[in-house]
């Protein structure tokens, strides 16, 4: 998606056939949200693996991030999204007459 958006806006921006400079920092305008949201789900994606969101800063890691699993149930960072291992107390309510 994000390098979607950075065709599109280059684009855009060459369209409005502005001078070098004005074109450049239009794009670095531009980028920044997309810069953002990139270490955001990078952020997410590091605390389903349980990890803190600066590990996305290890090379590679990244890859590891794009194959490995997450954790199943909660962590220190909340429930598993894909609701793998999450319990509840409304889950759990009746448990005892099912033994």
């Amino acid at each position: 998606m994000f390098i979607i958006f950075s065709f599109i806006a280059g684009m855009l921006i060459d369209a409005l056939s502005l001078n070098k400079d004005t074109n450049s920092l239009l794009f670095l305008l531009m980028a920044i949200p997309g810069y953002w949201f990139l270490v955001a789900q990078g952020a997410k994606r590091c605390h389903d693996r349980g990890n803190t969101g600066w590990f996305q800063l290890i090379p590679f890691y990244g890859f590891w991030m794009l194959f490995a699993d997450i954790e199943n149930g909660e962590n220190q960072y909340g429930p598993n999204p894909k609701e793998i291992g999450n319990t509840n107390e409304i889950d759990q309510i009746g448990d005892y007459l099912a033994k």
